[in-house]
């Protein structure tokens, strides 16, 4: 602790009374969001949390989690308070990349012309993935990765911001296509969404959308794309020191080569973290400063971001899959032995 407190001494100096009145306007957008998704979803504060990281960081998300437990309505919820629209794509075996992106049809009296697909919005819910072929997860991944779609001959431009949210069912495997590591490299985060505590269970009986339309929540717009796209503007300007960037290039420097860290469950570890796993952490760790309302970034904010950004970017090898070897516990044991010089 003492370390993190060193390195975080290192504060920027010279930013303008205009830049910490910016942060303390973030802070309290961050707190109203909260407070507004807190009327109709029940729990999950780590997960609206990563989500507003991610949109920050204009990234995307990968939630893992049984059926039944929000997924859909944070994602609309989400959509609304901050002012955007919502698309919700269901993955199946028989979709083709036509039926996300759109096609080019053609009328006797005005000829041919383009019919945009569900893409065409601020926020994808993109369920159950894994359903779908992998031509037709390409079709989404590229529009995720190039911020643009194909159709026909003419390249169309993705709305601003644009958010996408994968999910995947860990319960079944028949019938699905299982997203290559490198296309899952493209999301910024993996969030695991879990059960709902005892108490919050019983809240949600109350909030249910079985007795409530969404409608009768009159969730307010707390946001609107325009600042939304400023804030993600504003987010690289965060400060972040050389010792920090020097901690993140050894975190990943540790999931490729465990045997110098003495990463004990590192001989379950194939392939370590991607480049884009360094950048991920690097543009993370600054939006949770900001998130925490602090104009520069601690080797805490690192750690606190690392597991959302390493764990489905550390792959593990025959023998972990075997041992069934949980990755978070591996990206455990590289925090408490990478050192914070």
């Amino acid at each position: 602790m003492e370390q993190e407190q060193k390195s975080s001494s290192d504060k920027p100096t010279g930013h303008s009374p205009k830049f910490f009145e910016a942060i303390k306007f973030c802070s309290t957008i961050f707190n109203d969001i909260r407070k507004e998704l807190a009327t109709i979803v029940v729990g999950q504060r780590e997960v609206v949390d990563t989500m507003i990281l991610a949109l920050l960081c204009n990234g995307h998300c990968l939630v893992e989690g049984v059926p039944g437990i929000g997924k859909t309505l944070l994602i609309r919820a989400f959509s609304k308070i901050l002012g955007c629209e919502y698309s919700r794509i269901q993955f199946t075996p028989d979709l083709l990349p036509s039926d996300i992106i759109g096609i080019t049809a053609y009328d006797e009296k005005q000829g041919f012309y383009v019919v945009k697909g569900p893409i065409f919005a601020n926020f994808i819910l993109a369920d159950e993935i894994n359903r779908a072929p992998p031509k037709v997860q390409s079709a989404l991944l590229e529009g995720m990765q190039e911020h643009q779609v194909t159709i026909g001959k003419q390249n169309f431009k993705l709305p601003k911001p644009f958010f996408v949210m994968a999910t995947q069912n860990p319960l079944e495997s028949l019938g699905t296509y299982t997203l290559p590591e490198a296309q899952i490299d493209r999301f910024l985060f993996k969030l695991k969404m879990g059960y709902p505590q005892i108490g919050e269970e019983a809240e949600i009986l109350n909030k249910n959308m079985t007795i409530f339309n969404f409608d009768d929540y009159k969730l307010a717009a707390i946001l609107d794309p325009h600042r939304i796209n400023s804030m993600q503007t504003f987010v690289k300007n965060i400060y972040l020191d050389k010792k920090v960037e020097d901690y993140i290039v050894r975190l990943i420097e540790c999931t490729r080569n465990s045997k110098k860290y003495d990463i004990k469950l590192g001989e379950y570890i194939q392939y370590g973290s991607s480049p884009r796993g360094t950048i991920s952490l690097f543009i993370a760790s600054k939006a949770n400063a900001l998130l925490n309302g602090r104009e520069y970034v601690t080797p805490h904010d690192v750690k606190e971001i690392a597991h959302v950004t390493l764990r489905h970017r550390i792959i593990l090898n025959y023998e972990g899959q075997a041992e069934e070897v949980d990755v978070d516990t591996i990206i455990d044991e590289i925090l408490s032995k990478v050192p914070i010089h």
